[in-house]
């Protein structure tokens, strides 16, 4: 009989990607992983791991075992969910991962909601990238990960993963209000005529930009959309903070891509323009590992998100 305790250490190698960060992730040390996953070789007659330079990398025999490990890992989640469901109350710990604009605009309010209506439930959040956020939920770091499709660059959906949409957030050219005007909003109170929506990106394409960091989803739209407007913009600030973003459109620096979201609900401070054509919303998702959508305390999670997405994005 194989040791379930051994093949999680060699799912955890293949999702990690090295002993030291298996060791690190579980308190282990190094030598301990190398010394069980030695064990495991002796028992299944083959060798399971192979030196690549300083590296070791997983055999064809180690992925058959670690496929079936997944499949066992997903019976077992799906037999804490039902154990759970079969409680009156929900308790325990949620471990959740969210982005920067969902952890500020949703999480609170769904927080508020959990402590309301489960007690005894520990919700844990931490905030965390799209890119970095599902790898960790499939080395089971996260029971819950919040995050983000752009137009036309679908995110990759690993077999291993559960995906269910949250919400649609609209995103607007956002523009440093005149001096002396208040802020308008485009398409939304009708303050700038519709012919001239066409025209908006080519109206910001002289101004300095704020943007994501290169190699993120969110920067790769943004400059496929200014390129398709005819220019390259000037981007002179780089970060992932949003609210960054918003303070140097607020002070004049920079003209911005920003999600509805960054508001929560509400008024903006500055002038956000409605962008032309249909490449205009991201989707949000929540995703769990296979299996563990049916647990209550995620389901009751999701619900509470759900509930604070309508509240931060009433249209």
């Amino acid at each position: 009989m194989l040791d379930l305790h051994r093949l999680r250490l060699l799912r955890e190698l293949k999702h990690r990607g090295t002993l030291a960060a298996v060791a690190s992730a579980l308190s282990y040390s190094p030598s301990s992983i190398s010394q069980q996953l030695s064990v495991l070789e002796r028992e299944v007659g083959v060798p399971l791991l192979e030196p690549v330079g300083r590296r070791v990398r997983l055999t064809p025999q180690a992925e058959i075992l670690v496929a079936h490990t997944e499949v066992v890992l997903e019976r077992l989640e799906r037999a804490e969910a039902e154990l759970v469901a079969s409680l009156r109350d929900i308790s325990g710990v949620l471990r959740v991962a969210a982005f920067q604009t969902a952890a500020l605009a949703l999480v609170p309010d769904a927080l508020d909601v959990l402590r309301d209506a489960h007690p005894g439930l520990r919700v844990e959040v931490t905030q965390h990238e799209p890119e970095s956020a599902l790898p960790a939920l499939l080395s089971r770091d996260f029971d819950l990960v919040v995050t983000e499709e752009y137009p036309g660059d679908p995110m990759p959906r690993p077999p291993e993963i559960e995906f269910e949409e949250l919400c649609e957030d609209e995103i607007r050219l956002a523009l440093p209000s005149s001096a002396g005007s208040p802020p308008a909003v485009a398409g939304a109170s009708g303050l700038v005529p519709a012919q001239s929506r066409a025209t908006v990106l080519a109206e910001a394409a002289g101004r300095p930009w704020v943007m994501e960091p290169a190699g993120t989803a969110s920067r790769q739209w943004a400059m496929r959309l200014c390129r398709d407007a005819g220019f390259e913009p000037d981007v002179r600030f780089e970060s992932s903070d949003l609210l960054l973003h918003l303070r140097l459109v607020e002070r004049g620096h920079a003209a911005a891509l920003l999600p509805d979201l960054v508001w929560a609900g509400r008024p903006p401070t500055v002038t956000v323009l409605a962008l032309p054509g249909e490449r205009r919303t991201r989707r949000l998702f929540t995703a769990t590992r296979r299996g563990g959508g049916a647990h209550p305390a995620v389901r009751a999670c999701r619900a509470a998100l759900h509930e604070a997405a309508r509240f931060a994005l009433p249209h």
